[in-house]
């Protein structure tokens, strides 16, 4: 299994790293937004079960994503949208919480909305922040992904070394708080260096940082609860030792919002 995510990381990684640098908000925009459609596909799963329901349900999608660029034209819509997106994620943490095993289709349809909608608008908007001194839209988005991907990697290899405590049993039992500490621990060292980099405040940089991996992990978890309602391992097989699309953005997915919304505090965004 690690040999295959780590080729399949070698080869997607160049075209990652090419549409996120070098490639124009022109080529990057719909790239995101063809994922986040991939991912609605998956996610279709989650609600209903025959093909032609799904393609609806990606319709769907695509719809509320038109609906969400339009509102988030403007500065006060754009933070309203972000907004609505954190408490959609305190809802999913007391779900999480509270009773991780009660299913809900027409929610987990709503649920689909408010995860995959916001993602595409916080990812979208910051890859076209201008360029101004270190600051550009390329590179904050570079940033935000290597802080998630390096929270993703700590918290692996520290649940596979030193993981004892599960930290949600009920829904996916292989994660462990030792994981989850190891995982800030390596974004910890990420942030830093952003907040150098940027040349931003380093302690508020660094607790947005934080609340990027909480959030991060939220949403890694929320996936799974959703793939455990229906019975699934992993939301597709796209991606050889990796699973589909959403197994591989379900961090993003509440994290993106929630960095969005503190660059826009910052006066970054």
């Amino acid at each position: 299994m690690l040999r295959q995510r780590v080729l399949t990381a070698v080869i997607l990684g160049p075209l990652l790293l090419w549409v996120v640098v070098w490639a124009p908000s022109s080529v990057t925009v719909p790239v995101i937004a063809a994922v986040m459609l991939l991912g609605a596909w998956e996610w279709a799963q989650f609600c209903v079960k025959n093909t032609a329901a799904r393609l609806v349900y990606v319709a769907f999608i695509a719809l509320v994503m038109f609906v969400a660029l339009n509102v988030g034209a403007s500065a006060a819509g754009l933070s309203n949208l972000f907004v609505i997106a954190l408490l959609w994620w305190g809802v999913a943490f007391a779900w999480l919480t509270l009773a991780p095993l009660r299913a809900n289709k027409l929610l987990a349809a709503c649920a689909g909305a408010l995860v995959l909608a916001p993602t595409w608008l916080a990812l979208s908007r910051l890859h076209r922040v201008p360029a101004s001194g270190h600051v550009s839209g390329s590179m904050l988005l570079l940033f935000f992904l290597v802080l998630v991907f390096a929270a993703d990697v700590g918290a692996y290899f520290a649940g596979k070394t030193f993981g004892r405590l599960k930290l949600a049993v009920r829904v996916s039992p292989g994660k462990t708080w030792e994981g989850v500490l190891g995982g800030f621990a390596a974004a910890a060292v990420v942030a830093l260096i952003g907040a150098q980099w940027f040349a931003l405040p380093w302690l508020p940089f660094l607790g947005l940082s934080a609340a990027v991996v909480a959030a991060s992990i939220v949403g890694d978890l929320t996936e799974s609860m959703f793939k455990r309602h229906v019975g699934l391992k992993d939301s597709s097989n796209l991606l050889p030792g990796h699973g589909g699309i959403l197994d591989r953005i379900d961090s993003i997915t509440a994290a993106a919002p929630v960095f969005a919304l503190g660059m826009i505090w910052m006066g970054v965004l």
